[in-house]
């Protein structure tokens, strides 16, 4: 996921054009730390609330659910956290809501550009044929897609969420 997530970077900032680079650089505020931080947590609780409810409505959810935590057995947790928090987080919002949504969005309306975003972005995860992992990426995905829709000039606070719900997710406060 780190290597992928590197590629994917370097590919928005060389197709991403100025844009890409002068929002990272010029739209940082301190202000974004604090919502980035509430974003990620409020991801945190929707999806605790949704395990509950999927364990509830799918007799396969906890089982789905397992083999997505599984995927860090036998890996430093250390490792895994610097990895999630330092790289695959800001890199996925850097490549999905930074490059392909905003490029989207010069070719489409916002909408669109929201709307076909979270539906790649989604997709992407279909190999794993989990169908949790869909409806978390679904869910997240969403969630970025209409916040970076609903202010675009803050990438950086989609980054810090992205990077703390990570965090949050797979190493602190596992669901």
């Amino acid at each position: 996921m780190s290597l992928s997530g590197i590629v994917l970077a370097l590919i928005s900032f060389s197709l991403g054009g100025g844009y890409l680079k002068r929002s990272l650089k010029e739209d940082f505020r301190l202000s974004d730390i604090p919502l980035g931080v509430a974003i990620g947590a409020l991801l945190w609780a929707i999806f605790w609330v949704g395990d509950k409810v999927a364990v509830w409505m799918f007799p396969f959810a906890e089982g789905q659910i397992g083999t997505i935590y599984a995927m860090r057995d036998g890996t430093s947790w250390t490792l895994i956290g610097l990895l999630l928090f330092l790289v695959v987080g800001p890199a996925e919002e850097i490549f999905w809501r930074g490059y392909v949504q905003h490029s989207l969005g010069e070719k489409f309306s916002p909408t669109i550009a929201f709307l076909a975003t979270t539906a790649i972005y989604t997709l992407v995860h279909i190999w794993s044929l989990n169908f949790m992992l869909l409806v978390a990426a679904a869910v997240a995905g969403g969630l970025w897609g209409l916040m970076y829709r609903l202010w675009p000039k803050r990438l950086w606070a989609l980054v810090i969420s992205h990077a703390v719900w990570d965090m949050a997710v797979f190493v602190l406060f596992p669901i």
